[in-house]
């Protein structure tokens, strides 16, 4: 087996800037007491700026006052390395996150889907960089070789046991991700490489290390097996941005919006499923206030939140539709009140279907595919404004269809029509009298129904020829020639 480790060394700096705006502004994310304040984080302009990790916040706001701070949150970089863990299922089945910030995937086994390494690193770098995380990566037969090689040197790739050996034997032991403080104990006592550890006699390094430090070299050059907790993907979908500031128009909620989204489509391609149905939660401070509409402009509390539902008639998985779909929802809700927080919940996820396609695919470039475009004019013009045409057994022309829910059964769309001779393609709303000559080219047809629900008709149709070549679709008394009155055109 050979693994490859994905070291996430900005994981908390990164899912800021990443639903940022203008990440090119100065931006730290601060932590520790309400005394200590100081900096664990910085970005690039930041750093510029002069600030760094560990800096008391006084002395931030004292070099850089533009600087916009964000609280950290410890149990976000779990979310995300659990989401990123979602991405990396899509490429492998054995993945772990047993590590802080960093993630470990199989990969020998994804060569023949991906290519060699060198391209399916590539693919992974370019993934990586297109959900805004910075990476090192690095390859190795086992999960911790490639830990260890992924924080010293990025792009490390080793691809058997001896040469892994040889690489690890000059490893720092302060660089090895040793359990505990032995890196540091071990480098004030004289060791410093990983090749000068395994020298030692084992004994010693038990007494004085524990049997954890011998389990974790046997693990790191494969002389042992190294059981990783896996990751399994959720069956939904939860995630949660805070916006840092009060939004009161839709436009500004669309930068977010687009980018929970993406995360939706990744989480949905890593479990190899679509999404039918989903909620955009817009949550808002509860004790904020908007005026109503009385007399005396009285103050009323604002609701917690409020959900726009998103429902599709199929299963989708792609960023632009869900996209453009959530965004014609989004518009049609009033806001009550400023949002401050916005919450994606995807429950009903279904196994997705690709439509099908032809291997050679005549339709012009900008062409898009009826599911889509269905999609589309519901959540433009509404649920109701689309539906869909079915048979109906009654013989009179005006009645012999009828609006089906565009999520109505498919069968009962596709139900053959009874056998009738041919029927025009334009049907006019209501019968017209037709001049003129006219030539019988078949006929009559006679329809006599309605009798049941008091509009009793009884009509002999003819196609007829007119002076000018059309076909028409007329019906007279029955037993009469003339008088025609017209009822439809053939094309």
């Amino acid at each position: 087996m050979l693994w490859a480790c994905i070291a996430l060394p900005r994981l908390a700096l990164d899912a800021v800037l990443r639903r940022t705006a203008d990440p090119s502004q100065p931006l730290a994310l601060v932590g520790g007491p309400a005394q200590l304040r100081s900096l664990h984080a910085v970005n690039a302009a930041a750093a510029a700026a002069g600030l760094k990790p560990g800096m008391r916040l006084t002395a931030a706001h004292a070099l850089c006052s533009t600087v916009a701070l964000v609280e950290h949150d410890a149990s976000a970089d779990e979310r995300w390395q659990r989401f990123l863990a979602a991405w990396a299922y899509r490429h492998s089945s054995l993945v772990s996150t047993q590590w802080p910030g960093a993630i470990v995937l199989e990969a020998r086994a994804s060569f023949r889907l991906f290519g060699p390494w060198p391209r399916f690193e590539a693919r992974l770098r370019e993934e990586l960089a297109g959900l805004g995380f910075s990476h090192r990566i690095a390859l190795a037969p086992t999960p911790r070789a490639a830990l260890a090689f992924a924080w010293l040197r990025d792009g490390f790739a080793v691809t058997s046991l001896p040469a892994m050996h040889e690489a690890l034997a000059q490893v720092p032991v302060r660089r090895a991700a040793l359990p505990g403080t032995a890196g540091t104990r071990l480098h004030a006592m004289g060791v410093r490489t990983l090749g000068a550890l395994r020298a030692l006699p084992r004994d010693g390094l038990r007494r004085r290390f524990g049997v954890e430090l011998l389990e974790h070299l046997d693990r790191l050059h494969g002389d042992a097996d190294d059981p990783l907790a896996c990751y399994a993907p959720p069956d939904h979908f939860d995630a949660r941005i805070e916006l840092g500031f009060e939004v009161e128009s839709h436009q500004a909620l669309l930068f977010p919006l687009r980018r929970m989204i993406a995360d939706l489509a990744t989480y949905l391609s890593a479990r190899d499923g679509g999404v039918q149905r989903f909620t955009l939660r817009l949550e808002h401070e509860r004790s904020h206030a908007l005026p109503s509409h009385a007399a005396d402009m009285e103050r009323v509390a604002a609701p917690a939140h409020t959900d726009v539902a998103v429902g599709l008639l199929a299963a989708e998985r792609e960023a632009t539709l869900l996209f453009e779909l959530t965004r014609n929802r989004l518009e049609q809700v009033a806001l009550p009140a400023p949002v401050v927080a916005m919450r994606l919940l995807a429950r009903e996820l279904p196994p997705f279907v690709p439509a099908a396609r032809d291997l050679f695919d005549t339709r012009p470039a900008q062409a898009v595919p009826w599911p889509q475009l269905r999609e589309r004019l519901r959540a433009r013009l509404g649920d109701e404004a689309v539906h869909r045409i079915a048979p109906s057994g009654d013989p009179r022309p005006e009645r012999a269809w009828r609006r089906v829910a565009a999520a109505g059964d498919d069968a009962a769309c596709l139900q053959p029509a009874p056998p009738r001779p041919a029927r025009p393609a334009w049907l006019l709303p209501r019968p017209l009298p037709l001049r003129g000559r006219v030539r019988i080219v078949s006929g009559p047809e006679r329809l006599e129904s309605g009798w049941w629900d008091g509009d009793d008709a009884r009509r002999d149709y003819y196609v007829l020829e007119t002076a000018q070549g059309q076909r028409a679709w007329a019906f007279a008394a029955p037993g009469e020639l003339g008088n025609w009155m017209l009822h439809g055109w053939f094309a």
